[in-house]
C-alpha cells in the first residue's frame, strides 16, 4: 500500500528512488532502540506542541518547545548517520566502493550545511 502525501507525492516510490540497490537492512539494534525511544519522545513533544498552540500559549514558550524539538531531530539525524557510517559506509569501504563512500558522506556533509 502506497502512502500518499497532500502534495500528491507517494513517499513509497520517493524512499524506492533514493534506496541503493543493494542495500540492506542492518541497522545497530542498540542504535535502533535510541533512534525509536528518541523518535517516541519527539512525537510526544510534537503532540505538547500542537496543544501550545491550540491553547494559545505565549509564543516564546511555543517557540522554545519547538527549538527543543529540532535538537532533538538533529540527534537523530546523528545517530542515522553514526550507523550508515559504521555499518554501510565500512563495508564499501571493504568491497573496493570508496568512491561510491566518499560521495555519501559528501552527500550528508553537504546537506547538514545547509541547516
Amino acid at each position: 500500500m502506497n502512502t500518499i502525501s497532500p502534495g500528491g507525492f507517494c513517499f513509497d516510490e520517493l524512499l524506492t528512488i533514493h534506496t541503493p540497490w543493494g542495500y540492506t537492512l542492518n541497522m545497530k539494534p542498540e542504535i535502533k532502540k535510541k533512534l525509536t525511544s528518541r523518535l517516541n519522545r519527539i512525537e510526544g513533544q510534537v503532540r505538547g506542541l500542537n496543544r501550545m498552540v491550540e491553547d494559545e500559549k505565549y509564543c516564546i514558550d511555543i517557540i522554545t518547545q519547538s527549538s527543543a524539538i529540532k535538537e532533538a531531530l538533529s540527534s537523530v539525524e546523528n545517530l542515522l548517520l553514526e550507523n550508515h557510517l559504521a555499518t554501510h559506509v565500512a563495508e564499501q569501504m571493504k568491497s573496493g566502493k570508496e568512491k561510491q563512500a566518499m560521495q555519501e558522506i559528501l552527500k550528508v556533509y553537504k546537506r547538514s550545511k545547509k541547516k
